[in-house]
């Protein structure tokens, strides 16, 4: 009877086992044979366990000592800056002025003794460290101060007002004049584009090509009964400025006033308890003196009415 033939199919779970067991006699031996590898890694592990806290520590401790050094120039630079700050305020800003004012004026008034000692004419000698250009400028700086000098008293109150025009107008152009005069030019020609938009100016090129606004209806220009200037909402710094230049006249007319109560005491007696009755006792005066000149007198003498 013929042999008969079996059918080739999956390993049976013998197999596998079998096959199993052979992998890991495999991995036996070969830890075995080579145990130095497996040590070489566990050691590796170590260094690197025990070797990594070490850098971060290196950092943190540079890191402090720059941070005590930059305290350390800190506190140097605030104490030799609070020492400065201390000398500056123990100084008197107005005397160091009038100590150097003083230097000035005896330098000056000893070199001009030394060249009269010599025969020579001093301001010619003086002139020569000037050019022509820098001692005219000086003759019309000293000539306008002179003019200042003498407008300096009342004269009358259209003067008094020009004076004060000038005045602003100089404290305009140490104030940032350029750039106010700037954004002036600048809004106004907004305006003008405005009022070209809306119908109510003309712009004509004239043959020289330049041109000329034309009001149409009489709008646009001011004129002693138009009110367009009301709608104008100026910024807050100049409101600022404003307020400012009529705190600083209040408080020059409030100082001219003092100097002046001070002028009267000096010239006569006290006859006041304050300024509200000086004030009075002025107004009585300036209508009843004429009437108690004699009673007062009387009063003086002590002799009967």
């Amino acid at each position: 009877m013929p042999e008969t033939l079996k059918r080739k199919g999956s390993p049976s779970l013998e197999d596998e086992v079998e096959s199993s067991k052979r992998r890991s006699a495999e991995d036996e031996d070969s830890a075995e044979k080579n145990p130095t590898i497996e040590m070489s890694g566990i050691a590796t592990q170590d260094n690197e366990t025990v070797e990594s806290p070490a850098t971060p520590i290196n950092d943190r401790a540079a890191r402090f000592a720059a941070l005590r050094a930059r305290n350390q120039a800190s506190r140097k630079e605030n104490l030799k800056e609070t020492k400065n700050e201390a000398k500056r305020q123990a100084t008197d800003p107005s005397q160091l002025t009038t100590l150097n004012r003083k230097r000035d004026i005896a330098q000056h008034k000893l070199l001009k003794a030394e060249v009269e000692e010599s025969g020579e004419d001093f301001e010619r000698k003086r002139a020569w460290d000037w050019t022509i250009e820098e001692s005219e400028r000086w003759d019309r700086k000293m000539a306008k101060k002179d003019r200042n000098r003498e407008n300096v008293f009342f004269q009358d109150y259209s003067k008094e007002a020009g004076k004060v025009y000038k005045r602003q107008l100089n404290q305009m152009k140490k104030d940032g004049f350029d750039g106010r005069k700037e954004a002036y030019e600048k809004e106004r020609a907004q305006a003008l584009e405005r009022a070209v938009e809306g119908g109510g100016l003309e712009l004509v090129e004239t043959a020289d090509g330049e041109l000329i606004a034309v009001d149409k209806d009489g709008t646009f220009y001011s004129t002693a009964d138009s009110a367009a200037h009301i709608q104008n909402k100026p910024d807050r710094a100049a409101v600022d400025r404003l307020v400012a230049d009529i705190k600083k006249a209040e408080e020059v007319r409030m100082k001219k006033r003092r100097d002046r109560g001070k002028m009267d005491d000096a010239e006569g007696d006290v006859t006041y308890i304050n300024e509200k009755n000086k004030q009075f006792n002025l107004k009585l005066a300036r209508f009843y003196n004429k009437y108690t000149a004699d009673i007062r007198e009387s009063f003086e003498r002590g002799t009967a009415m």
